[in-house]
């Protein structure tokens, strides 16, 4: 049996915390700084962690490479499993040409690309991201971005930062369904909670996201349209969380915001319009052998010419919607969890918490039926039926998928890895435990150990899961709210998803950029750390009387 400590290094917290970030630190300036390739980087963090676990924390080398065998084989089940079958749904639409047509139909919504942006990445990102979450926003919205003529690294960025404000509610609220199981506390107060706090990075990201796609000018031209939209997801989160259900908060919030926003624009216009440039017949960088010939080109001008419904064109994403709806019904849901998941301790670990308490990194949740890459899969299958793909053809785009994924699957899996092996190390909680040692100064930190959490695990819920009962604690310790201190765990965190290597990952290989990862993360960020930054003087103004009457 292994026991974690948090004080490893000459029983010094504040020396152990700095040795535990050297992973961290090391993988984020390869990243940003040296501009080294995500796989390398990714794999270098990872020995740095397996090394550090065996010889600082005393971690048997064979639980350290058990424990990172889990991580990776997480990576790849469900997080690639996502990506590999979302990026399979559009690669189909790809090959028919309806992906022309979905360009065309985007377009006669607005034709301006920050409008489309924050129709595309902010609405209907969040709807996605209430259902199915764990990077399917990201990597759908990016193709759907390079449709409308984006360029792909900036579209990238759009969806990576757009995916920030429904997060701590995404996924039928699993985030705040897992803090509550893990500290007790009432869902009902987190959801709450949370929906007097996310809010209020959802007013500013329309803003950031029009910023980001023409920078100054677009602020400029289209606020009126940036505010409505966040002030509508506000709204409707505030709403929903408060007074309906945690569960369906970003259905709501979502939904009411597509609408609030397409009724603005029934009566309000910007004075300039910016469009973008055609993209090329095979968006976001793919590879597929049947781009340049003739059948193909000649079908992808049929499409553009007129021919095809806007429906048929948005069916993919209609289906997944449906699918996704559908198997949060009562009997389904219950039904998929009774015989689509299967709960087992990964082999090989044995690892206690410092209190004694086996980890809950052990425990190995496997969703195969449930799993949001095997409806993915599902809804590629009945896409194929629509477009009435030959099967071979369809084969052959999904092995034309798998190969442009290859560098990403190692990045995905080694990152992962060291988020598995920080955790059942203790790098990870040693980290936390330091910086809840700032006595009631920790409402400031509150949502950066969040932030923090999501960044290593590229997860919300996993955040949630590793800092949820810390959070608690401190907050007993220092005499300031659990509940507060606990939510802005997962909403502070949101900040975090989107530097996450995992998430930067998903979204270079979505836009069929994979190694650009680099270049993406020195785009995203600033924004991360500076709306953390002022979104934790948020949180600790709620601790305080100034916004105290905010709290629940």
């Amino acid at each position: 049996m292994y026991r974690q400590v948090l004080d490893p290094l000459g029983g010094s917290l504040g020396l152990s915390a700095l040795c535990a970030a050297i992973p961290l630190l090391t993988l984020f300036v390869l990243l940003g700084v040296f501009r080294v390739k995500a796989h390398i980087a990714a794999i270098t963090a990872l020995v740095l962690s397996i090394a550090l676990a065996v010889a600082v924390w005393e971690m048997p080398l064979s639980q350290g490479l058990s424990g990172a065998a889990e991580g990776g084989f997480y990576g790849l089940f469900p997080i690639l499993w996502i990506l590999v079958n979302a990026l399979w749904i559009y690669r189909l639409t790809e090959i028919t040409g309806w992906f022309g047509v979905l360009r065309r139909s985007i377009r006669t919504v607005s034709p301006d690309q920050r409008i489309q942006a924050i129709l595309i990445a902010f609405c209907f990102g969040a709807l996605i991201e209430a259902l199915a979450g764990f990077g399917t926003p990201v990597a759908i919205t990016a193709v759907m971005l390079i449709a409308v003529g984006i360029a792909p690294i900036k579209a990238a960025t759009v969806a990576l930062v757009a995916n920030t404000a429904p997060v701590a509610f995404g996924s039928m609220g699993v985030p705040l369904t897992t803090l509550a199981g893990v500290t007790g506390l009432p869902l009902e107060d987190l959801g709450a909670m949370a929906g007097r706090q996310t809010p209020v990075i959802a007013a500013f990201i329309p803003l950031v996201l029009v910023f980001l796609v023409d920078g100054r000018r677009g602020v400029r031209q289209t606020w009126p349209v940036a505010v409505v939209a966040g002030l509508a997801f506000a709204v409707g989160q505030f709403f929903a969380a408060n007074y309906v259900s945690v569960e369906v908060t970003d259905i709501i919030a979502g939904v009411f915001a597509v609408v609030v926003v397409l009724g603005f624009l029934r009566l309000w216009s910007p004075a300039e319009t910016r469009q973008g440039v055609e993209a090329p017949a095979v968006a976001g960088g793919s590879v597929d052998s049947e781009a340049g010939s003739k059948d193909f080109d000649a079908e992808m001008r049929r499409r553009e010419s007129g021919e095809g419904s806007a429906l048929m064109a948005f069916a993919p994403y209609l289906i997944i919607v449906v699918l996704f709806a559908f198997t949060q019904l009562g009997p389904v849901k219950d039904w998929l969890a009774t015989n689509g998941v299967h709960v087992f301790t990964w082999p090989g670990l044995d690892v206690v918490g410092p209190d004694g308490k086996p980890a809950a990194a052990m425990t190995f949740k496997f969703e195969h039926l449930k799993a949001a890459g095997t409806i993915l899969l599902v809804a590629g299958l009945l896409t194929m039926a629509l477009y009435k793909v030959a099967p071979g053809r369809a084969l052959r785009a999904y092995g034309a998928t798998l190969h442009q994924l290859r560098w990403t699957v190692i990045t995905v899996m080694s990152v992962l890895a060291l988020a598995w092996v920080m955790n059942l190390s203790g790098q990870t909680a040693t980290l936390g435990t330091a910086l809840a040692q700032s006595g009631e100064a920790f409402a400031l930190l509150s949502p950066i150990v969040g932030w923090l959490g999501v960044a290593v695990t590229g997860s919300d819920t996993s955040a949630n899961s590793l800092f949820g009962v810390l959070q608690v604690t401190a907050a007993k310790e220092t005499g300031l709210d659990p509940v507060l201190l606990a939510a802005a765990n997962s909403t502070g965190g949101v900040l975090g998803k989107m530097i996450s290597p995992q998430n930067l990952a998903v979204a270079a290989a979505a836009i069929g950029m994979a190694g650009s990862e680099s270049t993406i993360f020195r785009r995203v960020i600033g924004w991360s750390i500076g709306l953390t930054a002022a979104f934790a003087l948020f949180i600790y103004l709620q601790s305080t009387p100034v916004l105290g009457w905010m709290t629940v």
